[in-house]
């Protein structure tokens, strides 16, 4: 049985190039490119990860990941950011404040990215 990935990024080429990659290594991708809608996918398909921009019209991603976490049927799910906010400060904000599981800058390797998801999924 394929691990369940929701990827929630407002930016449609970068949808489909991740999905292209993962879908490859067998991964089942759900996507959506509105964050409002992204919460609701990820209590509705409760997957194994989640990858998560950050800059996105109308919500924030920091807002998405702080509701996964808040919520009790969802809080174990571990969350990936991909993001173009890549400074530094960005990452250890993410990492060791926020606690998200990895926090990778944009543009990445395609083989970051699969080794940051094999390292959490396996």
């Amino acid at each position: 049985m394929p691990k369940k990935i929701v990827y929630i990024e407002d930016d449609l080429e970068m949808t489909y190039l991740i999905k292209m990659i993962l879908e490859r290594k067998d991964y089942e991708v759900i996507s959506t490119n509105d964050g409002l809608e992204g919460f609701a996918l990820i209590e509705r398909e409760s997957p194994d990860l989640v990858l998560l921009d950050l800059m996105m019209p109308n919500i924030d991603g920091w807002d998405i990941y702080h509701q996964i976490k808040s919520n009790e049927n969802t809080s174990q799910i571990p969350v990936i950011i991909i993001s173009a906010k890549a400074q530094p400060i960005d990452k250890v904000l993410g990492l060791e404040i926020a606690k998200v599981n990895n926090y990778i800058g944009k543009p990445f390797k395609p083989q970051e990215l699969l080794e940051s998801i094999e390292s959490i999924l396996n």
